[in-house]
């Protein structure tokens, strides 16, 4: 049958208005599928500490706080300018300077989600007081600066008779808050009764006199054995005590309250003679500044500045003075052993925490 011309024209015009209606039907969008995969709007500032109008290039602490964000990101990763990068999951960090004198820094961030990131840098001129020459203020959260620290592993006895077995974990050493903490455990692992942490900057971090300033807060239990120290960084060819030894602190829970600072050379080694100490009633409840003042000629030891020894040989020689060599930093809480004696059976876990360690030069 044969459809007449207009009828046809109606019903072409239908068929059309359909498939029209039809491809633009069902409440779909045209718009562009929003991209969750990889990140974006990556924003980054940075606040210099004490910066005014009057020190537009910061107070000379050479501390700045980093703020950032992207969207989708999971986490960051950050290049200082100076070598040193941290990764984090946080949206913001802390980090300090070192090196005195005004610096310009060009730093890099990037913010990923699996492998995809998304990249930007800033410029900042920053001063840094003349003398800081190695700093960690703990403002990072989650493990030490692997840039900074490294560590010493595993259960020897350390010559000492000391019952942990030092580990990297996170259970023993964390930063949380600006603080780092060094925890002792009571707890059974690889063969030892306790464990805990000896983190250092060999390899990483030695100096040639100096001041020494590192504020902190004791553990306390019978047998916690905490300690600030340093060793010669030739102790790996030469060997142990013509490296030289200086301890800063070391303190025994059984003998609360007296912090003792201390000597290794091959004049006077083990049980020194070379040692001093001063009391204190709230080393494990308080941070106190603990400080030692290293020169050609002498080492000076202090609690928040009140001197209590003073090491100066009439003679220097190998034998008394193998100081005039770089030395490297150690932070640790041994268990028990020849200073620490008999660990109380009622011992849990206890903390050394630290809020800073600064070499100034």
């Amino acid at each position: 049958m044969l459809i007449p011309f207009k009828l046809h024209k109606i019903i072409l015009t239908v068929l059309l208005f359909s498939i029209v209606l039809f491809s633009c039907g069902g409440g779909s969008d045209d718009s562009d599928p929003i991209d969750t995969s990889t990140p974006s709007n990556l924003t980054f500032t940075a606040n210099l500490a004490g910066a005014d109008t009057n020190n537009p290039n910061g107070d000379g602490s050479g501390v700045v706080i980093f703020n950032f964000s992207a969207d989708n990101a999971t986490s960051y990763k950050i290049n200082f300018g100076n070598g040193d990068t941290i990764e984090t999951s946080s949206n913001t960090i802390s980090y300090t300077y070192t090196g005195g004198g005004i610096t310009n820094y060009n730093v890099f961030i990037s913010a990923y989600k699996g492998d995809k990131f998304i990249s930007k840098n800033i410029t900042i001129t920053i001063k840094v007081n003349t003398g800081l020459i190695f700093s960690d203020e703990f403002d990072s959260p989650g493990s030490p600066n692997t840039n900074k620290w490294t560590y010493d592993i595993g259960a020897t006895g350390w010559g000492n008779n000391e019952s942990q077995y030092y580990t990297n974990r996170t259970d023993n050493v964390v930063i949380a808050n600006g603080i780092l903490k060094i925890i002792a455990k009571k707890e059974s692992y690889e063969g030892a009764e306790y464990t805990s942490t000896r983190m250092k900057t060999q390899g990483k971090f030695d100096f040639k006199y100096g001041r020494v300033e590192v504020r902190a807060k004791l553990p306390q239990g019978g047998g916690t054995w905490p300690a600030i120290w340093m060793l010669g960084s030739s102790i790996s060819t030469v060997g142990w005590p013509d490296c030289g030894e200086v301890d800063i602190m070391e303190h025994a829970g059984n003998r609360q309250g007296i912090v003792q600072s201390a000597m290794h050379t091959p004049s006077s080694y083990g049980n020194t003679s070379n040692v001093g100490s001063q009391t204190l009633d709230d080393v494990s409840t308080a941070f106190h500044v603990y400080a030692v003042e290293w020169t050609s000629e002498k080492m000076i030891f202090s609690v928040d500045g009140k001197v209590h020894y003073t090491y100066k040989p009439a003679t220097k020689n190998s034998s008394t003075w193998p100081f005039d060599a770089k030395q490297f930093l150690i932070l640790n809480v041994a268990m028990g052993g020849t200073f620490g004696g008999t660990i109380d059976p009622a011992f849990t876990q206890s903390s050394m925490e630290i809020d800073y360690v600064r070499v100034y030069q």
